[in-house]
């Protein structure tokens, strides 16, 4: 069986959130927590918190992935984004230790933009970014809740609009191996979105195609440092370079190639989220539907 589940908002309260995805069969979902467009996130409740860890510990859902803050920009530490590259890193900080405190394994970021800047430096802005944050989130988990490492990084790759960062295969694994020539001690994997691989111009049309595209992954990075796909289709054509998200079989990524990657053998263990809007149509449920029979469950 796949782990499978959708995007929850939280507005509605963490344990209210816990109880829909149960409810819509989600057993893995995603979360945010906080104004993800806004710096300062806001307090944590300490007994909302609780009241949420137990519901999801009861109701043996996850892995739980908090999916961080949109104004995080890692990739450019210059001119007038210098401010902007300090906050980004407060602000992960913040969104790691608020994980950790509500149980989820995992913390999603988008790579942010080059703005401009030499992607040598970019690449090099992103890695001591990276590295400022396991000292310092290490010592206040200690400090808070005990002698547990920080939930696991997962670095998200683009559809390359504008400068942003990550949308090739071959600048994931450049990234991951600085990072670990560097020695940085920060946990850290992969998030793939399908949509943002279709504006990037993979080709998801066919099996054949998938199979192509799963092989040169996994050669190029490892399908080891693959740890959550955001399973969305687009409603932009391939290779657009638009970050666009549509509900599986409402957009132009080919359904059979959604099958397949969904079903592909080297992916069974990576869950699979899908992330547009559910409140209307298609429900949250509908939605769970669809990616369970595509799935094949």
């Amino acid at each position: 069986m796949h782990m499978l589940g959708v995007h929850i908002r939280t507005g509605g309260g963490l344990s209210a959130a816990a109880r829909h995805a149960d409810a819509i069969g989600s057993t893995s979902f995603q979360i945010m927590s906080g104004n993800p467009s806004a710096w300062n996130p806001g307090a944590l409740d300490a007994a909302q918190a609780e009241k949420y860890r137990g519901l999801v510990a009861e109701k043996k859902l996850g892995p739980v992935f908090l999916h961080a803050g949109y104004l995080i920009n890692l990739s450019c530490r210059t001119g007038r984004n210098a401010p902007i590259y300090a906050k980004s890193i407060k602000l992960l900080q913040e969104n790691i230790e608020r994980a950790a405190v509500l149980g989820c394994e995992y913390v999603v970021v988008h790579m942010g933009s080059r703005r401009g800047t030499a992607p040598g430096k970019a690449l090099k802005a992103l890695v001591d970014g990276i590295s400022r944050l396991h000292p310092t989130v290490a010592k206040r988990l200690h400090e808070s809740i005990g002698p547990s490492g920080p939930p696991m990084l997962l670095l998200e790759n683009s559809a390359g609009s504008g400068d942003t960062v990550g949308a090739s295969f071959e600048e994931l694994g450049e990234v991951l191996g600085a990072v670990e020539e560097r020695g940085v001690e920060m946990p850290l994997g992969i998030c793939l979105d399908t949509a943002h691989m279709w504006g990037a111009g993979y080709d998801l049309s066919t099996k054949k195609r998938v199979d192509t595209i799963v092989e040169d992954f996994d050669r190029i990075v490892g399908i080891d440092r693959l740890w959550l796909v955001h399973f969305n289709d687009s409603p932009v054509e391939r290779g657009s370079r638009r970050d666009k998200h549509e509900h599986i079989g409402c957009g132009l990524i080919p359904m059979a190639g959604l099958r397949a990657f969904a079903r592909h053998r080297k992916l069974c263990r990576v869950p699979l989220i899908m992330e547009t809007a559910g409140n209307t149509s298609p429900t949250d449920e509908k939605r769970m539907a669809d990616l369970r029979a595509l799935a094949g469950d």
